[in-house]
């Protein structure tokens, strides 16, 4: 029987010396998100032979991530089957990357369904291209920044244990203007935000402020998923103040270390607006993710 254990805290050393030096992009694999969405997907974790194993429910569903680390991969996949079994429920991996359904298919060759979702897939972009937006397609960013930086008297912060009531204030007023709690898809987002806000620095995040005039106009934090990818979790600007989202992007891409090769903004999930947004600061990588199931054992759909 696989220990599972509700992820806290103070896992938090144990469960990133697996993600951090795993070639893994995916933003499921940050400390923060796996931390701060546990009330939603009630997660849980085990560490079994060389392996870290990551449990949790997604609309309902029983669904494990790919196991993370060195060892013998067929044995542990059987250990989740049969924890699956146990469980009555069918087994099947989320954030299965494309290298992973190779893999997957060498140890198991013919048993998995694999299913990817475009309202999923991570975008991934060289942190050199949003640091210095520079070439012919960029332009029109670089205008935008240049125009902020001639109308407004600004100035950029890190996020420090000082500033985290400004930004609770700024997403308070966002969550207003935007309705959020009427809805459960922002509301969910909301409280998820909340809980990264008020632990900060247990879950080693890093963050930025940008003020106009004095006032806090926009923040942004995040993590690092791996040695090469850092990952942005959390964004909110005050929309009144034209541009405030694309110079809180500019400021913290010119302050994450150059170590990161790659920033990770997460998924669209299927807006519209968000997805044009995305695509619009060229991703080098949209890293697309599939549910890999047992084919003896169909399931619906399952939406992360």
């Amino acid at each position: 029987m696989i220990p599972f254990k509700d992820i806290e805290l103070q896992d938090k050393e144990l469960i990133t010396s697996f993600t951090l030096n795993s070639p893994r992009r995916n933003c499921d694999l940050s400390f923060s998100n796996l931390c701060s969405w546990r009330f939603l997907y009630n997660t849980k974790f085990a560490i079994m032979d060389g392996f870290l194993l990551l449990k949790f429910w997604a609309d309902g569903e029983l669904v494990y991530m790919m196991p993370i680390g060195n060892g013998d991969l067929n044995k542990v996949l059987d250990a989740l089957i049969e924890d699956a079994n146990r469980e009555g429920e069918p087994f099947c991996l989320l954030g299965i990357c494309a290298g992973m359904c190779s893999e997957l298919e060498t140890f198991m060759p013919g048993r998995f369904q694999f299913t990817a979702d475009r309202d999923y897939a991570d975008y991934v972009y060289l942190r050199s291209d949003l640091a210095t937006l520079s070439g012919k397609k960029f332009q029109a960013k670089r205008n935008h920044i240049n125009k902020f930086k001639k109308t407004y008297n600004y100035e950029y912060t890190p996020i420090t244990a000082d500033r985290i009531r400004e930004c609770l204030d700024l997403e308070a007023e966002w969550c207003k203007v935007n309705n959020c709690d009427q809805h459960e898809g922002t509301g969910n987002e909301r409280r998820a935000l909340i809980y990264a806000l008020h632990n900060f620095d247990g879950l080693g995040l890093t963050g930025g402020i940008l003020h106009v005039e004095g006032k806090i106009a926009a923040f942004t934090f995040g993590m690092p998923i791996n040695q090469d990818t850092f990952g942005v979790h959390g964004e909110k600007a005050d929309t009144r103040i034209d541009g405030a989202y694309a110079m809180i992007n500019y400021e913290f891409a010119n302050h994450i270390p150059e170590q990161y090769i790659y920033i990770n903004r997460e998924e669209d999930l299927g807006i519209e607006g968000l997805r044009k947004a995305k695509l619009s600061y060229q991703p080098a990588i949209i890293l697309e993710k599939y549910v890999a199931c047992l084919k003896e054992q169909p399931v619906e759909a399952i939406k992360w």
